[in-house]
This record gives C-alpha cells, structure tokens and sequence, in this order.
C-alpha cells in the first residue's frame, strides 16, 4: 500500500472542513490498463471495478486485497447497483446496460433503441423510484481497445431512460457531444452530467451540465454547471452535502452546489471515476489509469450503497 504525499489542493476554505489534511491518498492496487467504474457493496465490505481493456472485473477487499470478480466481462466500464442490492453495469462489448441476478445469471436491461444497437453505455445510476439513466457515447466502438470497432447506428450519443414498471426505454437528452458521467443530487431533484468530447476533439466540451429533474421522468432545460480543466469530467459522485465528486485529468474536484470549484485531491495518473464507501460512506475510491486509490474524507457520500 503506497502513499501519494500532498495530497491536496484548497480553493475554499470549506474543503478543509470536507477533508482529512493528515489523511494521504492511498495506492490499494496497480496492474490495469485502464481502471474505471468503482462500485461499493456495502452489505460485502469490498469494491468492484472495471478493468476495461484487460476484459475483466476486479474487486478488492480490505482484508484481502484483490482478485478477479468477473473474467470476460464484456468489457464493463461505468457500474452501480439498484435499490434492489443487484449489479447494473455498462458494457462496451454487449453494447448494453446489464443486471447480475442474485443467482449470477446476467438480464439485458436495454441494448437497442428504435430497433438499432446501442453505441457503447458508458455510466449509469439508479433513481430512488427504480428508473434507471445512462449515457451512451461512442468510445466502446472507435476500436478494440476497449470494446470492439463497429459503426455508430444511433443518429448520436444520447442519454436514456429506463421507466422502473414497463422497461421502455426513452431519451432524456439528445445534445451531448460525448456523455459520460452522471449523478443525481441528495434529493434526486437535479441530474449532473458529464460532456467529455474534449477528449477526441481539442475543441469540444468538458464540462458537467445540470438538469432539473421532472415528475414525469424527463428533464428541464440544462445549464453548464461548470467547467473542468486540466482534462475533461468522467465519473462523478455526490456528498451529503451535495458537493459534486468528478475527475480532471490529474486528480479530482470537488464542485459545490453553486458550481464553485472548492478544491481538489491529486493523483500522479489520469483518474476516470470515483466512487464512496466504506463503512461510513466517508472513503472516496479512485480509479486512475493502471491502479485503484482511496482516501479518507470528512464527508460521506450521499446515496448508501
């Protein structure tokens, strides 16, 4: 277990109140070749994690260290679980969202749109009412990397919803370049969603738009909540307090509610997700390129996992 020193950066006087300052960012686990979807399981004590382009699962466990969960995951990136306790995940390969069963069987939640496959789901999250929303971007088919290269046949990259009764699936945002990361704030009025295509266009977005969150499942006219620099915002999770958790390039940010940057936590490689845990909720796991890190933080997050 390494030790990353300095941790920090504070841009506001609050992030010293939402952070540890003793508390150094720990390295738990180095040998991907790109790291990313972190989920805990609170009822489990251990992490899961998506090591993409190796195919494969891996889960950590405190006492334990790590072991693969899932070989041949059909290269999963973004994963959460639903009120249910089951796995969802994003799969590259499928071109689907999934859910574990409890008897480890693997369901289909959605794979096509309109009668056309979807391009590459990429991060989901679970409403308190059961609906399920996730992106779609395309970077699971530009190659084989992390996937396998096929053609886009949706018109773009969408954001969609799974209605919790029927299973029908339905766009909730159609004007993203490259979505990625989203999270719902504390009382689930407000979805936060990541614009990535900085990173296959030096002109394109990075920055996270926030969306008021209607009764009848859709969404309001979104806002640039903010933007993010160095690199672009992947995953993101959100606190108790409703400090919004995501990635730029070297480390991660926290966002306040009002959009205002109030600090960051360094990393010496490019983070792509984050995700609570622990016990109390108040450890942030970090997935960067080859390795999986933590840190201890004042806060929790704000959805029990």
């Amino acid at each position: 277990m390494a030790l990353v020193g300095d941790s920090y950066e504070y841009y506001d006087k609050k992030f010293y109140e939402i952070t540890v300052p003793i508390a150094e960012v720990e390295e738990l686990f180095s040998g991907c070749l790109w790291a990313e979807g972190p989920v805990w399981f609170g009822d489990g004590g251990y992490l899961v994690w998506s090591d993409i382009p190796n195919n494969r699962l891996l889960r950590w466990l405190p006492e334990q260290g790590v072991g693969v969960f899932r070989a041949r995951s059909n290269f999963a990136n973004g994963h959460t679980r639903d009120r249910e306790g089951r796995l969802v995940s994003c799969e590259h390969g499928g071109r689907r969202v999934s859910r574990t069963e409890p008897d480890g069987t693997i369901t289909t939640i959605a794979d096509k749109y309109d009668g056309k496959r979807l391009n590459s789901p990429n991060d989901v999250v679970v409403k308190s009412d059961g609906s399920i929303w996730f992106t779609d971007p395309s970077y699971g088919i530009l190659s084989d990397y992390e996937g396998y290269k096929a053609p886009m046949e949706q018109k773009g990259c969408y954001v969609f919803r799974v209605d919790p009764q029927s299973g029908k699936l339905s766009i909730v945002a159609d004007d993203f370049v490259k979505p990625n990361g989203l999270a719902f704030s504390p009382d689930e009025k407000t979805l936060y969603i990541a614009d990535s295509g900085l990173s296959h266009d030096p002109t394109g977005p990075h920055h996270i738009r926030a969306f008021d969150v209607r009764e009848d499942g859709k969404l309001g006219k979104g806002r640039v909540f903010a933007e993010v620099s160095p690199g672009v915002p992947d995953g993101m999770r959100v606190d108790t307090d409703g400090n919004v958790w995501t990635s730029c390039q070297n480390g991660v940010i926290c966002i306040a509610p009002s959009g205002h940057a109030l600090g960051k936590i360094k990393v010496p490689q490019m983070v792509s997700n984050v995700c609570f845990g622990g016990e109390r909720r108040n450890r942030l796991f970090i997935t960067a390129t080859k390795s999986l890190y933590a840190v201890y933080l004042g806060i929790s997050g704000a959805q029990k996992p």
